[in-house]
């Protein structure tokens, strides 16, 4: 009898995306820190990570100038 075979997913934009943008809020479960530790690529979620964290803080920045000159 042979056993199943698991399928396996290929890392994904979106799910990559998706689990950064968890970690950014602080709200993630284990199970799912798990899976993505199984299926997602280091390097894919550093360059998410870099690029999100630029637009945040470029969003701040686009904020505080714009509170500035409404002020």
């Amino acid at each position: 009898m042979t056993e199943p075979t698991l399928i396996q997913r290929r890392p994904s934009v979106w799910r990559t995306i998706s689990a950064v943008l968890w970690s950014f809020f602080g709200v993630r479960r284990g199970a799912d820190f798990q899976d993505d530790i199984k299926h997602l690529n280091p390097f894919h979620i550093l360059i998410v990570g870099l690029v999100a964290c630029f637009v945040f803080v470029g969003a701040l920045m686009f904020f505080v100038r714009w509170v500035v000159t409404v002020a």
